[in-house]
Protein backbone atom coordinates (compact mmCIF):
# COMPACT_ATOMS: atom_id res chain seq x y z
CA UNK A 1 0.00 0.00 0.00
CA UNK A 2 1.22 3.43 -1.31
CA UNK A 3 -0.76 6.07 0.92
CA UNK A 4 -0.39 9.50 -0.10
CA UNK A 5 -2.88 12.71 1.11
CA UNK A 6 -3.90 15.25 -0.82
CA UNK A 7 -4.94 18.31 1.16
CA UNK A 8 -6.43 21.14 -0.38
CA UNK A 9 -6.30 24.34 2.10
CA UNK A 10 -9.09 27.05 0.68
CA UNK A 11 -10.36 30.09 1.75
CA UNK A 12 -13.78 28.77 3.22
CA UNK A 13 -12.91 24.78 3.57
CA UNK A 14 -10.18 22.38 3.62
CA UNK A 15 -10.69 19.23 1.84
CA UNK A 16 -8.36 15.57 2.18
CA UNK A 17 -8.41 12.61 -0.07
CA UNK A 18 -6.62 9.91 0.96
CA UNK A 19 -4.76 7.77 -2.19
CA UNK A 20 -3.82 4.28 -2.05
CA UNK A 21 -2.43 3.78 -5.23
CA UNK A 22 -5.20 4.54 -7.71
CA UNK A 23 -8.00 4.02 -4.77
CA UNK A 24 -9.86 6.51 -2.45
CA UNK A 25 -10.04 5.17 0.53
CA UNK A 26 -10.68 8.30 2.94
CA UNK A 27 -11.80 11.72 2.90
CA UNK A 28 -12.83 14.88 4.96
CA UNK A 29 -14.08 18.09 4.79
CA UNK A 30 -13.74 21.09 7.39
CA UNK A 31 -13.88 25.02 7.67
CA UNK A 32 -10.72 26.57 7.16
CA UNK A 33 -11.18 29.01 10.19
CA UNK A 34 -8.48 31.00 11.13
CA UNK A 35 -6.02 28.70 11.20
CA UNK A 36 -5.21 27.28 8.22
CA UNK A 37 -2.60 24.86 9.13
CA UNK A 38 -5.10 23.54 12.71
CA UNK A 39 -8.06 23.45 9.67
CA UNK A 40 -5.44 20.55 7.81
CA UNK A 41 -4.36 18.43 10.67
CA UNK A 42 -8.25 18.23 11.76
CA UNK A 43 -9.32 17.41 8.50
CA UNK A 44 -6.34 14.80 7.83
CA UNK A 45 -7.51 12.95 11.24
CA UNK A 46 -11.19 13.45 9.79
CA UNK A 47 -9.96 11.39 6.68
CA UNK A 48 -7.61 9.16 8.73
CA UNK A 49 -10.60 7.42 11.02
CA UNK A 50 -12.67 8.12 7.47
CA UNK A 51 -10.54 5.26 5.86
CA UNK A 52 -9.84 3.33 9.01
CA UNK A 53 -6.01 3.95 9.42
CA UNK A 54 -3.02 5.65 11.66
CA UNK A 55 -1.21 8.38 10.38
CA UNK A 56 1.85 6.46 10.76
CA UNK A 57 0.37 4.72 7.21
CA UNK A 58 1.42 8.06 5.32
CA UNK A 59 3.62 7.74 2.75
CA UNK A 60 4.39 11.49 1.21
CA UNK A 61 1.78 14.41 1.81
CA UNK A 62 1.26 17.07 -0.68
CA UNK A 63 -0.94 20.18 0.12
CA UNK A 64 -2.37 22.99 -2.21
CA UNK A 65 -4.67 26.08 -2.02
CA UNK A 66 -4.16 29.87 -0.33
CA UNK A 67 -3.21 27.88 2.99
CA UNK A 68 -0.94 25.09 1.61
CA UNK A 69 2.35 27.07 3.41
CA UNK A 70 0.67 26.34 6.84
CA UNK A 71 0.45 22.72 6.39
CA UNK A 72 3.97 21.83 8.14
CA UNK A 73 3.50 18.58 7.69
CA UNK A 74 3.17 18.40 3.77
CA UNK A 75 6.69 17.22 1.58
CA UNK A 76 5.32 19.22 -1.34
CA UNK A 77 3.19 22.17 -2.12
CA UNK A 78 1.65 22.78 -5.39
CA UNK A 79 -0.29 25.41 -6.45
CA UNK A 80 -4.37 25.48 -6.57
CA UNK A 81 -4.08 25.74 -10.43
CA UNK A 82 -1.86 22.75 -10.59
CA UNK A 83 -3.97 20.96 -8.87
CA UNK A 84 -7.27 21.58 -10.39
CA UNK A 85 -5.59 20.58 -13.48
CA UNK A 86 -4.59 17.28 -12.40
CA UNK A 87 -7.73 16.63 -10.92
CA UNK A 88 -9.92 17.46 -13.38
CA UNK A 89 -7.54 15.92 -16.18
CA UNK A 90 -7.97 12.73 -14.12
CA UNK A 91 -11.78 12.49 -13.98
CA UNK A 92 -11.99 14.11 -17.52
CA UNK A 93 -9.26 13.33 -19.71
CA UNK A 94 -10.35 15.50 -22.36
CA UNK A 95 -10.46 18.58 -20.19
CA UNK A 96 -9.01 21.90 -21.64
CA UNK A 97 -10.98 24.64 -19.54
CA UNK A 98 -11.31 24.79 -15.83
CA UNK A 99 -13.99 26.79 -14.17
CA UNK A 100 -13.07 26.29 -10.33
CA UNK A 101 -15.74 28.56 -8.22
CA UNK A 102 -14.81 28.58 -4.23
CA UNK A 103 -15.89 30.42 -1.59
CA UNK A 104 -13.02 32.96 -1.74
CA UNK A 105 -12.24 32.98 -5.55
CA UNK A 106 -13.05 32.24 -8.74
CA UNK A 107 -10.15 30.44 -11.26
CA UNK A 108 -10.46 30.07 -14.94
CA UNK A 109 -7.70 27.99 -16.26
CA UNK A 110 -6.87 26.75 -19.95
CA UNK A 111 -4.36 23.58 -19.67
CA UNK A 112 -3.49 21.17 -22.86
CA UNK A 113 -3.35 17.76 -23.04
CA UNK A 114 -0.50 17.00 -20.50
CA UNK A 115 -2.25 18.76 -18.00
CA UNK A 116 0.18 22.05 -18.00
CA UNK A 117 -1.60 25.19 -17.28
CA UNK A 118 -1.03 27.90 -20.12
CA UNK A 119 -3.32 30.62 -19.27
CA UNK A 120 -5.27 31.62 -16.19
CA UNK A 121 -7.43 34.45 -14.83
CA UNK A 122 -8.65 34.83 -10.92
CA UNK A 123 -11.61 36.64 -9.58
CA UNK A 124 -10.13 37.12 -5.91
CA UNK A 125 -10.55 40.72 -4.96
CA UNK A 126 -14.31 41.49 -4.59
CA UNK A 127 -16.70 38.96 -3.19
CA UNK A 128 -19.85 39.63 -5.45
CA UNK A 129 -17.78 37.59 -7.87
CA UNK A 130 -17.40 34.46 -5.19
CA UNK A 131 -18.97 31.67 -3.90
CA UNK A 132 -19.43 34.06 -0.42
CA UNK A 133 -21.34 36.20 -2.20
CA UNK A 134 -24.21 33.41 -2.82
CA UNK A 135 -23.97 32.02 0.76
CA UNK A 136 -24.10 36.02 2.39
CA UNK A 137 -27.26 36.39 0.22
CA UNK A 138 -28.75 33.17 0.98
CA UNK A 139 -28.21 34.66 5.29
CA UNK A 140 -29.51 37.54 4.61
CA UNK A 141 -32.62 36.22 3.48
CA UNK A 142 -32.83 33.40 6.32
CA UNK A 143 -31.57 30.78 4.69
CA UNK A 144 -28.15 28.35 4.93
CA UNK A 145 -25.75 28.38 2.80
CA UNK A 146 -26.99 24.02 1.94
CA UNK A 147 -30.04 25.09 1.05
CA UNK A 148 -29.32 27.27 -1.80
CA UNK A 149 -29.44 25.20 -4.55
CA UNK A 150 -33.14 23.92 -3.39
CA UNK A 151 -34.23 27.48 -3.01
CA UNK A 152 -32.84 28.61 -6.31
CA UNK A 153 -34.57 25.45 -8.21
CA UNK A 154 -37.73 27.06 -6.97
CA UNK A 155 -37.35 30.39 -9.24
CA UNK A 156 -39.78 30.86 -12.23
CA UNK A 157 -37.83 34.30 -13.18
CA UNK A 158 -34.06 35.78 -12.77
CA UNK A 159 -34.27 38.75 -10.89
CA UNK A 160 -31.11 41.30 -12.13
CA UNK A 161 -28.07 41.60 -9.68
CA UNK A 162 -26.09 43.81 -11.61
CA UNK A 163 -23.42 44.82 -8.95
CA UNK A 164 -20.11 44.28 -9.91
CA UNK A 165 -19.24 45.29 -6.24
CA UNK A 166 -20.53 43.05 -3.54
CA UNK A 167 -21.68 46.51 -1.41
CA UNK A 168 -23.29 47.57 -4.51
CA UNK A 169 -24.92 43.58 -4.90
CA UNK A 170 -25.89 43.30 -1.60
CA UNK A 171 -27.70 46.67 -1.61
CA UNK A 172 -29.55 45.74 -4.48
CA UNK A 173 -30.53 42.07 -2.89
CA UNK A 174 -32.05 44.44 0.12
CA UNK A 175 -33.84 46.57 -2.30
CA UNK A 176 -35.50 43.59 -4.28
CA UNK A 177 -36.65 42.10 -0.88
CA UNK A 178 -38.17 45.39 0.09
CA UNK A 179 -40.28 45.19 -3.39
CA UNK A 180 -41.73 41.81 -2.36
CA UNK A 181 -39.70 39.65 -4.58
CA UNK A 182 -39.25 36.18 -3.99
CA UNK A 183 -36.17 35.11 -1.93
CA UNK A 184 -35.85 32.10 -4.71
CA UNK A 185 -35.32 34.49 -7.62
CA UNK A 186 -33.14 36.76 -5.55
CA UNK A 187 -30.83 33.65 -5.24
CA UNK A 188 -31.85 32.93 -8.91
CA UNK A 189 -30.59 36.25 -9.62
CA UNK A 190 -27.32 36.00 -7.55
CA UNK A 191 -26.23 32.62 -9.42
CA UNK A 192 -27.12 34.42 -12.52
CA UNK A 193 -24.72 37.01 -11.54
CA UNK A 194 -21.98 34.47 -10.35
CA UNK A 195 -22.34 33.00 -13.80
CA UNK A 196 -21.40 35.92 -16.05
CA UNK A 197 -18.90 36.99 -14.05
CA UNK A 198 -17.20 33.49 -14.18
CA UNK A 199 -17.84 33.32 -18.01
CA UNK A 200 -15.98 35.98 -18.59
CA UNK A 201 -13.43 34.40 -16.69
CA UNK A 202 -13.17 31.68 -19.19
CA UNK A 203 -13.40 33.55 -22.22
CA UNK A 204 -10.21 35.62 -21.10
CA UNK A 205 -7.89 32.63 -20.82
CA UNK A 206 -9.55 31.47 -24.23
CA UNK A 207 -11.86 28.50 -23.53
CA UNK A 208 -11.81 25.33 -25.49
CA UNK A 209 -13.89 22.29 -25.28
CA UNK A 210 -13.88 20.41 -22.71
CA UNK A 211 -15.10 22.54 -20.02
CA UNK A 212 -14.71 21.19 -16.71
CA UNK A 213 -16.80 22.44 -13.35
CA UNK A 214 -15.15 22.03 -9.98
CA UNK A 215 -15.78 23.64 -6.83
CA UNK A 216 -18.36 23.83 -3.43
CA UNK A 217 -20.89 25.91 -5.89
CA UNK A 218 -20.90 23.74 -8.53
CA UNK A 219 -23.10 21.22 -6.16
CA UNK A 220 -26.04 23.41 -7.12
CA UNK A 221 -27.50 22.06 -10.15
CA UNK A 222 -29.37 25.91 -10.67
CA UNK A 223 -25.68 27.01 -11.10
CA UNK A 224 -24.43 23.79 -13.43
CA UNK A 225 -27.38 24.57 -15.57
CA UNK A 226 -27.10 28.34 -16.11
CA UNK A 227 -23.66 27.56 -17.50
CA UNK A 228 -24.48 24.89 -19.80
CA UNK A 229 -27.27 27.03 -21.35
CA UNK A 230 -24.17 30.16 -21.49
CA UNK A 231 -21.31 28.15 -22.69
CA UNK A 232 -21.22 25.88 -26.10
CA UNK A 233 -20.04 22.25 -25.96
CA UNK A 234 -18.77 19.65 -23.95
CA UNK A 235 -19.20 20.83 -20.14
CA UNK A 236 -18.08 18.20 -17.34
CA UNK A 237 -19.11 18.46 -13.88
CA UNK A 238 -18.15 15.27 -11.41
CA UNK A 239 -21.53 14.62 -9.64
CA UNK A 240 -22.38 14.87 -6.22
CA UNK A 241 -20.06 15.50 -3.47
CA UNK A 242 -16.77 14.88 -5.54
CA UNK A 243 -17.21 18.35 -7.44
CA UNK A 244 -15.10 19.86 -4.05
CA UNK A 245 -12.66 17.60 -3.67
CA UNK A 246 -11.36 17.74 -7.26
CA UNK A 247 -7.94 19.85 -6.40
CA UNK A 248 -7.58 17.65 -3.20
CA UNK A 249 -7.49 14.84 -5.64
CA UNK A 250 -5.02 16.64 -7.71
CA UNK A 251 -2.38 17.74 -5.58
CA UNK A 252 -2.55 14.09 -4.22
CA UNK A 253 -2.00 12.44 -7.84
CA UNK A 254 1.65 13.39 -7.74
CA UNK A 255 2.77 12.29 -4.33
CA UNK A 256 2.16 8.57 -5.93
CA UNK A 257 5.63 8.36 -7.49
CA UNK A 258 7.61 10.66 -5.23
CA UNK A 259 7.00 7.92 -2.66
CA UNK A 260 9.21 5.69 -4.88
CA UNK A 261 11.21 8.58 -5.93
CA UNK A 262 15.31 7.90 -5.40
CA UNK A 263 16.17 9.87 -2.10
CA UNK A 264 19.15 11.53 -4.00
CA UNK A 265 17.39 13.21 -6.69
CA UNK A 266 14.72 15.05 -4.52
CA UNK A 267 11.13 16.19 -4.78
CA UNK A 268 10.26 18.47 -8.14
CA UNK A 269 9.90 22.01 -7.63
CA UNK A 270 6.34 23.29 -6.25
CA UNK A 271 4.44 23.33 -8.93
CA UNK A 272 5.92 20.66 -11.62
CA UNK A 273 4.87 17.44 -10.58
CA UNK A 274 6.81 14.23 -11.70
CA UNK A 275 5.37 12.76 -15.03
CA UNK A 276 3.49 9.54 -14.91
CA UNK A 277 0.24 8.99 -12.42
CA UNK A 278 -2.16 6.20 -11.29
CA UNK A 279 -5.61 6.64 -11.95
CA UNK A 280 -8.00 7.29 -9.76
CA UNK A 281 -11.73 7.38 -8.96
CA UNK A 282 -13.46 9.67 -6.51
CA UNK A 283 -15.80 7.23 -5.12
CA UNK A 284 -14.13 6.05 -1.78
CA UNK A 285 -15.25 3.12 -0.16
CA UNK A 286 -17.10 4.78 2.62
CA UNK A 287 -20.08 7.31 2.44
CA UNK A 288 -18.81 10.75 2.68
CA UNK A 289 -19.21 13.45 5.94
CA UNK A 290 -22.18 15.82 4.80
CA UNK A 291 -21.46 18.30 1.91
CA UNK A 292 -20.79 22.08 2.26
CA UNK A 293 -19.79 24.33 -0.14
CA UNK A 294 -15.99 24.96 -0.59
Amino acid sequence: MTITPGIDVGGAYTKVVLLDGEQIIGRSILRTGYKPGMAAEQSLTSALADAGIGRDRLDYVVATGFGRFQVAFSQLNVTELTAAAWGAHELFPGTRTILDVGGHAVKASRIDESRQVKSFRLNEKCAAGTGAFLEKTARYMGFNADQIGALAATSSIVVPISGVCTVFAEAEVINHLSQGIAAADIMNGAIASLVGKSVQLMKRVKMEPEVTLIGGIMRFPTMVSAIRDTVPGDINVPQGDPVQYVAALGSGIPAQPQVHRPPETGPPPAGQPSPGRPTASLSPDRAAPAAAPR
